[in-house]
């Protein structure tokens, strides 16, 4: 079993993303969120408010150096906050699954860092995982949805922007700093997005897929950022073709209330569709009442769920 902390090397890196390939491709799933594979290739410097864990099953037989080991069998990511919290994410590479990957992963995970304060996802919430968080006395808590809207030819309503607002795209070097502060602004309930830092915008403007075409911004006449929709394209992926993506819409509060929200989602769609991919996707919590029935309206449907599980009380 190899532990790293920190920042992975090149090697785990490489044989991490190669196994979270196999996995989706086996799954329909990601089985690692895009935030774990930005903190696990970051440095100490740029990683943020983040630290890393991994823990990492080689096979057929443990090594010490990935370098000189066969294939990764599983590997399990915690994700630690600074105030001692963490989120667990598990992922077995198919070749070696239901052979007790993930109870050697977990049973580590116990001896070397604990459970305290610790929550875990599981993308796709197979039963497999589900069975997994029981034995250790975990339960769900929180359920994100994936939503698909199943052909982007779809008809969408016309919805103009509220008076006095203009949209535009993203310019890289100069909107970094307002477009962080508009987020923060925007996502004041919401830790996950609201938390993001200069160095994961970094990370992910870095990506093959960022685009500042479909990174939209809607602002005043000052030029003042009031909301935006950051779309994105996940690429061909083996048998399954490209997929727009609604990656993140925000509106900051002073322009809530608007409809500049249904404005940037449906313009954001639009600019998705003319890319002609054959779908668009989201992520948004089932208990987002408003959100869910948004996106209904618009022809979105449930299509899959990931799961986070949590330590159940009294256990």
């Amino acid at each position: 079993m190899l532990a790293a902390k920190g920042a992975a090397d090149p090697q785990l890196l490489k044989d991490v993303k190669a196994l979270a390939a196999a996995a989706e491709e086996s799954d329909g799933n990601p089985p690692l969120s895009e935030q774990t594979l930005v903190t696990l290739r970051a440095s100490d410097a740029d990683a943020g408010s983040h630290t890393v864990l991994a823990l990492a099953l080689y096979s057929p037989d443990e090594k010490s150096d990935p370098a000189t080991a066969q294939d990764l069998a599983g590997v399990a990511v915690v994700i630690e906050e600074p105030d001692g919290t963490g989120v667990l994410e598990i992922a077995v590479h198919p070749s070696y699954r239901n052979q007790g990957v993930a109870d050697r992963l977990v049973g580590e995970l116990k001896n070397t860092r604990g459970f305290a304060g610790l929550k875990a996802w599981s993308h796709g919430n197979h039963e497999a995982a589900a069975d997994l968080a029981a034995r250790y006395g975990y339960g769900p808590v929180r359920e994100l949805w994936k939503m698909r809207l199943t052909t982007a030819a779809a008809e969408l309503p016309d919805v103009p922007l509220p008076d006095g607002v203009a949209l535009r795209a993203f310019v890289p070097g100069r909107d970094e700093d307002a477009w962080l502060a508009a987020n923060r602004a925007a996502f004041t309930h919401h830790a996950e997005q609201g938390s993001m830092t200069r160095a994961d915008l970094d990370a992910r403007m870095a990506e093959p897929w960022f685009d500042p075409s479909g990174f939209l911004l809607a602002v005043d006449s000052s030029d003042r950022i009031l909301g935006f929709h950051w779309t994105k394209v996940h690429p061909r992926h083996g048998d399954h073709p490209a997929i727009g993506e609604v990656y993140v819409v925000g509106v900051s509060p002073a322009a809530q209330g608007t409809g500049l929200g249904k404005a940037l989602t449906v313009a954001g769609i639009r600019h998705l569709q003319h890319q002609g991919l054959h779908a668009v996707m989201l992520y948004v919590d089932a208990d987002n009442i408003p959100a869910v029935s948004l996106y209904r309206r618009l022809g979105f449907t449930r299509w899959d769920v990931d799961v986070m599980y949590a330590p159940l009380e009294g256990r």
